[in-house]
């Protein structure tokens, strides 16, 4: 195993506990759309206004950045190896 692999392998895992705790960080959603429907509720409240700043949509935006973070590096994981020479 080379250092690239150790530390990349490190990398991966620190990423997905990063992820696993923002995951479980997350409200659950609630299925309030039947009541939505019934109250005549609609997205013109503040929070409808105001949902981009919120902590769940920081948290979404996190977790989607972690995502996408975790694919490139087991990507240059795994691809990195084959152009090095052994």
């Amino acid at each position: 195993m080379s250092v690239l692999e150790i530390v990349g392998g490190a990398l991966i895992l620190v990423l997905c506990v990063a992820i696993i705790i923002v995951c479980l960080a997350q409200d659950q959603k609630s299925q309030d759309s039947l009541s939505a429907a019934l109250t005549g509720a609609s997205t013109d409240s503040f929070y409808g206004k105001n949902e981009g700043r919120t902590k769940e949509a920081i948290l979404n935006k996190i977790t989607r950045a972690l995502g996408i973070i975790l694919f490139i590096a087991v990507l240059a994981v795994n691809i990195v190896p084959l152009f090095t020479n052994k």
